[in-house]
């Protein structure tokens, strides 16, 4: 499930580099001429956290890989947790020196989502790290106000206060 943007075009490539080996992107992008092509990872990267699979789009052989399916969307505090635990892998292998694709269907929110958190992890601000993102990877990055209302008030508040709407059932 994904939030279909108004317009959203697709992204001018397959990934791109935040910051030094922390990369995001999609499974689909259009290549110069126009064409939606399929991003298929390779062995460019020692990690691959995927927020949502396609069968086909790698990564190779030998590459770490995590998978955590998330919607693009209202979030449950089990989701949340998960995508703080895909955060935390993605700034500890950045400290590592390793190179880390963090990607969702058009690499723009569910990976926005975890990218930000990674990068708040590192030490940088959430301002600046939703910044980064949008002039990194694209304007249309993180178009889900939901998300970007979950990292402003901080994953681990955004847990609890979804885990509240549970309690009303």
């Amino acid at each position: 499930m994904r939030i279909k943007g108004k317009g959203t075009p697709d992204a001018d490539a397959p990934w791109h580099e935040i910051v030094p080996g922390l990369w995001m992107g999609g499974h689909v992008y259009r290549d110069a001429a126009g064409v939606r092509m399929r991003a298929v990872v390779g062995v460019e990267f020692d990690t691959v956290l995927s927020l949502y699979r396609l069968d086909g789009h790698g990564p190779g052989a030998g590459v770490e890989h995590h998978c955590v399916e998330v919607p693009d969307g209202p979030l449950v505090p089990e989701q949340i947790e998960a995508v703080c635990g895909m955060a935390d892998i993605a700034a500890a292998d950045v400290r590592d020196g390793r190179r880390v694709l963090v990607r969702c269907h058009s690499g723009y929110n569910r990976s926005g989502l975890v990218v930000v958190q990674s990068l708040i992890n590192l030490g940088y601000t959430t301002e600046d790290a939703i910044f980064l993102v949008r002039y990194r990877r694209s304007k249309w990055a993180l178009n889900n106000p939901l998300f970007v209302d979950y990292l402003t008030s901080g994953l681990d508040v955004a847990r609890l206060l979804t885990g509240l709407g549970a309690l009303d059932g």
